[in-house]
């Protein structure tokens, strides 16, 4: 990738995430529903957030339990965006934010009552992360995290094909629950993400800005960069039912 086109890549990454209120499938309701799957957690529990981008189920989770969260992402710019969030809603007290890779935490063994990752764990690996994250759970306690799945073992030659190229490690449903029983824990439930939650404060707006931007330039780089963008939406659009976002809800035995 040539220089030019690598700047326009990551402007148009920028100038459509910059703001929204999540930057993946999901929805306070989704959150609910699996925290209402978790057994009963402490008075003040500590939840670690991997992956928190800016913060939408960070700070349901603080709301709900009353404990402490610790919010995790690479990424500065959605730190701020909790931040900034959870001073609006009062819960700064309840939400630290820490700038770290998801797969190379410093915690110590067993820190925390309730792990979250969602829209997340893709980043290191979904085998990987949950082996690499359960040392950080005490025992009894629970994970939740979602993750694309394949739900059919027939999907578009297209779509496919996408996925492929963008996830070559994303597995079919029944392969996750293997891969979760395996890394040492129970799997307390799961469920697949209404299609909705892809596009409720997601690609619907990304959507728009794409044809906003559009206006600005016409050069190859910039071209080349929202069609990229705009393609994993095509694709979500396409998918009949073929893929999806699972939530997976399981707990490290005592």
């Amino acid at each position: 990738m040539s220089h030019e086109a690598d700047h326009a890549t990551i402007e148009v990454f920028w100038r459509l995430h910059e703001g929204l209120s999540k930057q993946g499938p999901g929805s306070d309701e989704s959150t609910r529903r699996a925290l209402a799957l978790i057994p009963e957690l402490p008075s003040a529990p500590r939840i670690l957030d991997l992956g928190c981008g800016p913060g939408r189920q960070s700070l349901l989770l603080a709301r709900e339990t009353g404990g402490h969260v610790t919010a995790v992402d690479l990424l500065p710019p959605f730190l701020e965006q909790v931040d900034v969030r959870a001073a609006a809603e009062q819960l700064s007290d309840h939400i630290t934010t820490v700038q770290a890779s998801m797969g190379d935490l410093s915690y110590a063994d067993e820190s925390f009552d309730l792990l979250w990752s969602e829209g997340a764990i893709y980043n290191i690996g979904f085998e990987s992360g949950l082996r690499a994250w359960r040392r950080l759970l005490r025992p009894g306690c629970s994970l939740a995290v979602t993750e694309c799945s394949w739900l059919t073992d027939a999907p578009a030659e297209r779509i496919r094909s996408f996925w492929e190229s963008h996830y070559p490690g994303m597995q079919g449903h029944e392969a996750n629950q293997l891969a979760v029983a395996e890394a040492g824990y129970e799997l307390l439930g799961s469920f697949v993400l209404p299609e909705v939650e892809w596009w409720d404060d997601y690609y619907t707006p990304i959507g728009e800005r794409i044809a906003a931007l559009r206006k600005e330039r016409s050069d190859d780089a910039w071209t080349a960069a929202l069609e990229a963008e705009e393609e994993e939406a095509s694709i979500v659009r396409e998918c009949d039912g073929s893929f999806g976002y699972v939530f997976y809800v399981m707990r490290k035995p005592q």
